[in-house]
């Protein structure tokens, strides 16, 4: 590149030398919270945060190092990507209909106004999905002549590094150890480089992403770039079977899982971040930047749900590596989204967390535990593939056979002590749900045998379920709570219990389990929030109510004729949604904030269940 010079490192990265002419008209950054939205494109995600600051992105994918990590420091130079607006007052934000892209508008004190076009690029070129590591900001005036501020401040190894700056006449290199980063605008470098406040009177483009120069012009690159994701996105979304209410709340759910998926590999990631508290100073600050089997497989359910079986055909390729992977033997809770297997957990010590709730965790120490739960999670994730003829590649005989051998490791586990599907670090029980899901793997076997036409393997497996549902009711009853209990003879209450009717051991108006869902009103709720067991854990009594479960007790409601009592509740939570539509791991039932890490996919999953299960039908209004 015969037009850059090189810059040397600076205290702060990204910024050279130079005194702000002033610095009182620029507000301070807001402080750290989930009214965020995000951005992405199945190979990597941003969090931007209401004033158009991105304060989340992972590079190279969604479990690398963050560039931009100020959700997880509350500091003043923490490395964001901030284009703030001078004197500004209040912002709006939405996404454009129907897509990923996101728009933020900043107001100043006299009604002058940009807006901030955020996305990462993602639509069909060269009969592939394009999906380049790369975010795209435009920024154009849309009232009067307001004066801006562009803030690009990238940090490496989790903030403890600052960049080597190149620049040329249109681009700035970002230069770190393992990558470096370049910006292609046609905005002037030389305020970029010292922060200087600049009057916005035309559109400027900004891409930040691979060391690459661009084949065509910067704004055109970018314009282009924008019409084609949004086209993207719309088609994507246009062919949702959707239900007829809360139309618009399930497209942005389903767009949000969509992004979850790391197309290269087929995983699907929890969550894009880490160490959000799960309740105020808890330290149950978690990294779910991976994949879990039993996530991934209510995600792919609850796409299927709407007709879009494309990520599912994805996750099947990540999973079939895993259990061909296994040689029968035991499969792990969870895996890097690349297929690793070793997930050592360890603490950021220079990052302060999450409104300075540390600690920060990288890796996840849930690696080295055995769920039993996690077996039936891999059949049912993989059940639809033998029946659905509208699949690419339908499943057949050889998958079968693999997937047979998870069964014969579920037989195995069944009726034995693990952590549980809440990751118990301390405590090992029979659990009912790692039971249950054992039952359903031997269930769904049968029933895809039938469809292999397989009538000896069907019987087989049919005797394995119909024993273990006899014992499962059996066992697990607690004559003292009069409902379902977490463990085999035990009496303590979970909200995984509602998953029963979920995969269908018990009918929903059974009494044993009506009465289960009113114990659980009684005791693992607060008001229309859910959480997930009674007893102490590793860190004490849960102070807030897990999503999901607040999802499974409105699904439960629904199916055993309650249907109002399940609306008014799932109204509640869409109101808990941040103003971008989307939520969290956890929701405090005193306070209404969200926590725990964002954008949860089994939230996102929640949304979708109880909109599909309680929607009016599209005939009562055509």
């Amino acid at each position: 590149m015969n037009d850059s010079t090189a810059t040397p490192a600076t205290e702060t990265p990204g910024i050279a030398a130079s005194s702000d002419p002033s610095p009182e008209r620029f507000v301070p950054p807001a402080a750290p919270s989930l009214s965020v939205g995000v951005i992405g494109n199945c190979a990597f995600s941003a969090v931007v945060d209401a004033r158009a600051r991105i304060v989340w992105c992972c590079l190279p994918r969604f479990d690398g190092d963050p560039v931009f990590n100020a959700l997880l420091d509350p500091r003043e130079n923490a490395s964001a990507w901030a284009i703030e607006l001078e004197d500004c007052v209040r912002s709006e934000q939405h996404y454009e209909p129907n897509t990923a892209v996101l728009r933020t508008r900043l107001y100043d004190s006299t009604g002058q106004a940009i807006e901030v076009c955020d996305f990462a690029p993602r639509f069909f070129s060269r009969s592939r999905y394009f999906r380049p590591l790369s975010i795209v900001r435009r920024v154009r005036p849309i009232a009067g002549a307001p004066r801006i501020r562009v803030t690009l401040q990238p940090r490496f190894q989790w903030g403890e590094l600052a960049p080597t700056l190149t620049r040329g006449s249109n681009h700035i290199r970002y230069v770190g150890p393992e990558f470096t980063l370049r910006l292609n605008t046609d905005a002037p470098v030389s305020h970029i480089l010292s922060r200087q406040p600049f009057v916005a009177a035309r559109e400027y483009n900004f891409l930040l992403g691979a060391d690459e120069t661009l084949t065509d012009g910067i704004a055109d690159t970018a314009r282009h770039f924008e019409q084609e994701t949004i086209s993207y996105w719309r088609t994507w979304s246009k062919r949702l079977h959707i239900p007829f209410e809360w139309q618009d709340v399930v497209i942005r759910a389903a767009i949000t899982l969509k992004l979850s998926l790391f197309e290269d590999t087929g995983a699907i990631v929890a969550a894009m971040t880490t160490s959000i508290p799960e309740a105020p100073g808890s330290q149950r600050n978690w990294d779910y930047r991976y994949c879990w089997l039993r996530d991934a497989f209510f995600v792919v359910r609850a796409l299927n749900s709407l007709s879009e079986v494309g990520t599912m055909e994805d996750y099947l390729r990540w999973l079939t590596n895993v259990v061909v992977g296994s040689h029968g033997e035991h499969i792990q809770p969870l895996y890097g989204i690349g297929l690793e297997r070793e997930l050592p957990e360890s603490f950021v010590e220079n990052l302060p967390g999450y409104r300075g709730m540390g600690p920060v965790r990288v890796g996840n120490q849930a690696q080295e535990h055995f769920q039993h739960d996690v077996y039936g999670n891999i059949v049912l994730g993989a059940a639809q593939a033998f029946h659905d003829h509208r699949l690419l590649r339908r499943a057949g005989r050889a998958d079968f056979a693999h997937l047979e051998a998870v069964g014969e490791q579920a037989v195995r586990v069944y009726g034995t002590p693990d952590a549980g599907m809440w990751e118990l670090r301390t405590r090992a029980r029979v659990h009912t749900s790692s039971a249950l899901m054992s039952w359903a793997a031997c269930d769904r076997l049968a029933k895809i045998a039938v469809a292999l036409e397989l009538p000896e393997r069907a019987a087989y497996w049919q005797g394995h379920a119909d024993r273990m549902r006899e014992e499962i009711l059996d066992r697990s009853w607690s004559e003292e709570r009069q409902a379902f209990a977490e463990s085999f003879g035990g009496n303590e209450l979970d909200a995984s219990i509602l998953l029963m009717v979920e995969v269908g051991i018990i009918d929903a108006r059974d009494p044993r389990f009506v009465s289960t869902v009113d114990a659980m009103e009684k005791t693992l709720c607060d008001g229309p929030y859910m959480r997930r067991y009674e007893a102490a854990d590793d860190f004490g009594k849960p102070e807030t109510a897990f999503n999901i479960c607040t999802f499974w007790r409105i699904d439960a409601l629904a199916k055993i004729g309650r249907k109002a009592q399940a609306r008014e509740i799932f109204e509640t939570m869409l109101a808990a949604r941040n103003p971008l539509g989307l939520l969290s791991e956890d929701t405090h039932p005193v306070t209404g904030e969200m926590w725990g890490n964002f954008p949860q996919t089994y939230s996102m999953v929640g949304i979708i269940n109880a909109a599909v299960r309680l929607s009016a039908p599209w005939e009562s209004a055509i």
